[in-house]
C-alpha cells in the first residue's frame, strides 16, 4: 500500500512538471523577451529632393519624427547627382565607376546590371538571412516591369520613370495599370497603404521575422502633381531664391554655365511655380511618414525599428541661371537630407560627419548583423551613432573615431584600354607621338628587320636618331633594312606597286581589268626603281580611260558590257604620244581603220575626235533624228547603269570570303586613290576599325542621333540643340492645379560634355570642391569663404597644390572597396591645429589608407596640366 502511494505521488509530480513546460512553449511569441530579435528596417526614399533650397521646411511631421526622434546628418551627399546612377549606388554600396551605371540610360536596369550587380544588392543579402523584404515605388529609370529583381519577397515596382497618375506597376511580376483617380491611383498614397498593409500582415503571420521595407516615392520629381487638398498650399514659396539664384553669366565656370546666361522673366516665373508644386507633392510624403510612425506605435515595433529618410540627389531651380535640373557638381545638387532613428540612436542631435549614398547598403547590412562585403565602397554609419556616454566620471574616454573627410563626385565614364592584359587609363593618350613610338619599339616583334613570320611593321632609326615605324614589304621576312637617309633611301612597295606586281603568294588573280589602258611596255617599270609617271598625267590617264570606256559601244547593241575589255581596248594600243593625249590632227587612213563605230552614222577616231557621215552635217532633219536617237540611247543606258549599280551594291554585301582577289579597289571617290583592303593596321590603330563591337556601338549611336533629328524635324522642334539637354514647357504640361498659363518656352539645362570628376573635402581646416571636366576645364571653390560657389578660384592655386589635388582625385577615380574609397587625414574628434598653407596641411596629415596604383599620367603631370584651363 505504501508503495502504491509513493508511485501515485511520483506520477503526479511528473505530470504537473510536464504541464508547466508545455505551457511555456505555447506562450505567444510576442510575449517573449525581444532583446535577441533583429530589428526592422524601413528606408524612405524621395526623388529629386533638395536640401539647400528649403524643401524640408515644408515637412513638419517628418522633422518632428526624424529630427526630434533621431539624428540628422548635416553633411550628407550623393556621389553622382543623377537618378539611376545614384539609386544603383544605394542598392550596391558602390561608386558609379564600379557598378558601371553612368547615366539614366546607359546600363540602367540593363542585362549587364541584372547579371552582375543586382544579385549583390542589400535586399539579396537580407533576404538570404531571413528578413521579409519588400520594395514599393520607383526602382530604376529603365526598369520595364518584366521581372522581379532578386532579393525582394514582395515587389511593387514602378515601370520606368516617376509619375503620380496614369502609370504602370509591376506587382510581383504582373503588370497593372493605374488611372488618374484620387486617392486610389495617387502613387504616394498607394505606396503608403501597400507598405502599411504588408508590415501588419508580416507581423501577424511571421511575428518572429524582421522586416525590410523600401518606400521609394516619386515626389517631388516631375510632373509635380500634388494631392487635391494641397493644391493651394505655399502661395508665396521663395525658398529657392538663394544668393546663386539667376547668378549669370558665369564666364569662369564650365561651358554650359557660360552658354546659358541669365534667365528671362518667363523662366523666373516658372521657377516660382515649380518650387510651389514641388513642396505641395512633399506634403503627401509628410503624411506618409506620419502614417508609418503611427503604425509602428500601434504594432509595438517602434523601439525595434530603424527608419532612414533620404533622397537620391538634390536639385536646382534657377541657380546660376539654370531654370531647373540636376547633374551639376555643386552643393544644391549633391547635398541631400539624411535622417535616421532607431535603437541606440541619440535623439535630437545633428551629426557633422560626412555620409554618402554609398553608405546606405553597408549600414543596412550592419543593422541586420552582417559584415560589409569587401567590394562595397561605402561604410556603415552605425559607428557614428554610438553615444559613447561614460558610465561614471572616472571612465577614460575611448579612442576618437576615424572617418572620411573626402569623397568622389563623378558624372561620366572613366575609359580604360587594355594593353598586354594591363589596364591603362585614358590619360595615356596624352603622351607625345615620339614617346609612344619609343615605347612601342621596345617590343620584340618590331625590333627584327622584317624577318618574323607574319611581321608587318618594323622599327627603324633614321639619320637624326628618331625611331620610326615602317611597313614590311612582305609578310614573313626577306625585306631589306630601311634607312631614312637624305639620299638613296628605299621605301616599302607602295599600294600601286602591289597592285601591278605579278607575283602573289596568296591568290593567282587576273588583274588585267584593273590595269590602266594603253600602257606601253616601257611604262611598266617596277615602282621601286623609278616613279611611274607624274600625278597629273596619272589622273589624266584614268580620266581618259573612263571616257574611252563610256564611249566604246558596239554598233549592234550600243552597250559596252556586251564586249570584252580586250576587244574594245585593242584598237588604241599603238597610239602615238599625241594621239594618246587626244591632241592629234586630221584623221588619216590609219586612224579610220582604228576608229570605233559608236552609232550607225558616227565613230570615235583614235585621236579622240568624233567623225560622222556627211549627211548629218548637211541635213537639219538628219541631224535632229540622229540626236534624238542618241538621247534615247543615253536614257536607256542610264537606266541600265542604275540597275547595275544596285546589283553591284548587292554583290559587295554578299561577297564570299574564299580568296580576296579584289582586295585592291577604288574606295575613295573624292581622292581617286587606290586603297589596300588587306594587311595589318598601323600599331596605333589596332583594334579600331576592325573591332566589330566598336563599330556596332558607333552605328547604334549614329542611328540614335538620326532618329532624334528626324523626330525633331517631324515635331517642328526648335528647342533641342545638338550637344545640349533642353526641355519645352507649355500650358498642357501640368494636369493638376496650380496650372501654367503663360504659354510655351524653351530652356537648356545641361550639355553632353558635362562629364566631370570632383573631389569634395570637409575637415577642420578646409572645405572645398575641386573639379576636373572632360573638356580639360578646372574649377575650385573654397566654401569657407564662398559658400554658394559663386567664384571659380582655381587661378589662386599654385601648380603644386593642383598636382596634389589631381593625384588625390585620380586615386579616388580608381578606388575599389571601402578600404580604398574612404580617405581620412585625421580624426574629426581631435583638436584642430592651425596650418599656414594647404601644402603644410597635406604633408602633416598624410592619410594612412592602402596604397592605390595610380594611372601612369599621374606620374608626369606636366603634359596634362599644360593643356588645361582654369
Amino acid at each position: 500500500m505504501a508503495g502504491r502511494l509513493l508511485l501515485f505521488l511520483f506520477l503526479s509530480v511528473t505530470l504537473s512538471h510536464a504541464h508547466i513546460t508545455s505551457g511555456q512553449r505555447l506562450k505567444p511569441r510576442l510575449q517573449r523577451d525581444r532583446r535577441n530579435i533583429r530589428p526592422n528596417i524601413i528606408l524612405i526614399l524621395t526623388d529629386d529632393q533638395d536640401q539647400e533650397l528649403g524643401s524640408m521646411q515644408a515637412m513638419n511631421k517628418t522633422r518632428r519624427i526624424m529630427e526630434e526622434g533621431g539624428t540628422s546628418f548635416s553633411n550628407a551627399f550623393v556621389t553622382t547627382p543623377m537618378c539611376c546612377p545614384s539609386r544603383s549606388s544605394m542598392l550596391t554600396g558602390k561608386y558609379v565607376h564600379n557598378h558601371n551605371t553612368y547615366t539614366n540610360n546607359e546600363n540602367c536596369s540593363s542585362m549587364s546590371w541584372q547579371r552582375q550587380h543586382e544579385p549583390r544588392t542589400f535586399g539579396v543579402y537580407l533576404n538570404n538571412t531571413g528578413y521579409r523584404t519588400a520594395f514599393f515605388g520607383k526602382y530604376l529609370n529603365e526598369y520595364n516591369g518584366s521581372y522581379v529583381p532578386a532579393g525582394w519577397r514582395e515587389w511593387l515596382g514602378l515601370v520606368k520613370n516617376s509619375r503620380f497618375y496614369n502609370y504602370t506597376l509591376s506587382r510581383n511580376g504582373v503588370r497593372e495599370k493605374h488611372g488618374a483617380q484620387y486617392p486610389q491611383d495617387y502613387l504616394t498614397d498607394l505606396i503608403t497603404a501597400e507598405s502599411v498593409r504588408y508590415f501588419r500582415y508580416s507581423k501577424r503571420v511571421y511575428p518572429h521575422r524582421p522586416v525590410l521595407m523600401v518606400l521609394s516615392h516619386a515626389a517631388p520629381h516631375g510632373p509635380e502633381d500634388s494631392a487635391p487638398q494641397y493644391s493651394t498650399a505655399f502661395p508665396n514659396a521663395s525658398q529657392h531664391i538663394t544668393p546663386s539664384y539667376n547668378y549669370a553669366p558665369n564666364p569662369d565656370k564650365h561651358w554650359i554655365m557660360r552658354y546659358t546666361g541669365a534667365m528671362k522673366p518667363i523662366h523666373m516665373e516658372f521657377t516660382n511655380v515649380l518650387q510651389r508644386k514641388r513642396l505641395q507633392t512633399l506634403l503627401s510624403v509628410d503624411d506618409s511618414v506620419e502614417k508609418l510612425y503611427n503604425m509602428l506605435v500601434e504594432t509595438g515595433e517602434l523601439e525595434n525599428t530603424y527608419i532612414i529618410y533620404t533622397s537620391d540627389h538634390g536639385y536646382h531651380i534657377g541657380q546660376f541661371g539654370l531654370v531647373k535640373g540636376k547633374s551639376m557638381p555643386y552643393e544644391f545638387d549633391i547635398r541631400v537630407p539624411f535622417f535616421i532613428r532607431g535603437p541606440n540612436v541619440e535623439q535630437g542631435t545633428i551629426n557633422p560627419h560626412m555620409v554618402l549614398n554609398i553608405d546606405l547598403a553597408p549600414t543596412i547590412l550592419d543593422i541586420a548583423g552582417l559584415d560589409t562585403p569587401p567590394d562595397m565602397d561605402g561604410k556603415s554609419i552605425l559607428t557614428l551613432l554610438d553615444t559613447d556616454k561614460p558610465v561614471n566620471r572616472f571612465q577614460v574616454n575611448k579612442k576618437p573615431k576615424l572617418w572620411r573627410d573626402s569623397f568622389l563626385v563623378e558624372r561620366g565614364k572613366l575609359l580604360h584600354q587594355r594593353v598586354e592584359g594591363k589596364e591603362v587609363s585614358q590619360e595615356e593618350n596624352f603622351l607625345p607621338k615620339h614617346q609612344r613610338v619609343k615605347d612601342l619599339c621596345q617590343r620584340a616583334e618590331y625590333q627584327t628587320p622584317c624577318q618574323q613570320t607574319g611581321q608587318k611593321w618594323q622599327c627603324v632609326e633614321d639619320a637624326t636618331g628618331k625611331l620610326r615605324l615602317f611597313k614590311c614589304k612582305s609578310e614573313g621576312g626577306g625585306a631589306k633594312n630601311f634607312q631614312r637617309g637624305v639620299s638613296g633611301r628605299q621605301r616599302p612597295l607602295s599600294i600601286k606597286s602591289q597592285l601591278y606586281n605579278q607575283k602573289s603568294d596568296a591568290c593567282d588573280c587576273d588583274l588585267r581589268d584593273l590595269r590602266p589602258l594603253n600602257l606601253r611596255p616601257s611604262m611598266m617599270r617596277p615602282f621601286n626603281k623609278k616613279p611611274f609617271f607624274p600625278k597629273k598625267k596619272f589622273k589624266a590617264l584614268k580620266s581618259y580611260s573612263r571616257n574611252r570606256y563610256s564611249r566604246s559601244v558596239s554598233m549592234t547593241n550600243s552597250y559596252p558590257g556586251n564586249s570584252s575589255v580586250d576587244d574594245w581596248a585593242q584598237p588604241i594600243r599603238d597610239e602615238s604620244e599625241d594621239e594618246f593625249s587626244g591632241m592629234g590632227g586630221a584623221p588619216t587612213d590609219e586612224a579610220l581603220i582604228n576608229s570605233l563605230k559608236v552609232t550607225h552614222r558616227c565613230s570615235i577616231l583614235s585621236n579622240a575626235t568624233v567623225k560622222c557621215d556627211t549627211g548629218v552635217y548637211q541635213s537639219l532633219q538628219a541631224w535632229k533624228d540622229h540626236k534624238l536617237h542618241i538621247d534615247h540611247e543615253i536614257e536607256t543606258l542610264q537606266t541600265k547603269i542604275k540597275n547595275l549599280r544596285e546589283v553591284r551594291g548587292h554583290l559587295k554585301k554578299a561577297r564570299p570570303l574564299e580568296c580576296d582577289c579584289n582586295k585592291y579597289l577604288y574606295k575613295s571617290k573624292l581622292k581617286n586613290k587606290l586603297r589596300f583592303r588587306g594587311g595589318g593596321l598601323h600599331p596605333f590603330r589596332k583594334g579600331g576599325a576592325r573591332d566589330k563591337k566598336a563599330w556596332l556601338m558607333k552605328e547604334q549611336k549614329r542611328r540614335k542621333k538620326m532618329r532624334k533629328m528626324i523626330k525633331r524635324i517631324r515635331n517642328n522642334d526648335t528647342c533641342s540643340m545638338p550637344g545640349l539637354t533642353c526641355f519645352t514647357h507649355d500650358n498642357q504640361h501640368w494636369h493638376t492645379a496650380p496650372y501654367w498659363t503663360l504659354g510655351p518656352f524653351c530652356a537648356c539645362t545641361s550639355a553632353n560634355n558635362n562629364t566631370y570628376w570632383c573631389l569634395r573635402t570637409i575637415n577642420e581646416t578646409h572645405n572645398f570642391l575641386f573639379c576636373e571636366f572632360a573638356t580639360g576645364f578646372l574649377e575650385y571653390f573654397d566654401l569657407n569663404t564662398d559658400p554658394y560657389q559663386l567664384i571659380n578660384a582655381v587661378s589662386s592655386l599654385d601648380r603644386t597644390v593642383l598636382n596634389q589635388l589631381h593625384v588625390q582625385l585620380m586615386e579616388l577615380r580608381g578606388c575599389r572597396g571601402h578600404k580604398q574609397c574612404n580617405p581620412r587625414t585625421r580624426s574629426l574628434d581631435q583638436g584642430g591645429r592651425a596650418h599656414s598653407s594647404f601644402d603644410d596641411y597635406r604633408l602633416f596629415e598624410r592619410r594612412k589608407w592602402p596604397r592605390v596604383k595610380k594611372p601612369s599620367s599621374s606620374r608626369t603631370l606636366g603634359p596634362i596640366w599644360d593643356g588645361w584651363k582654369g
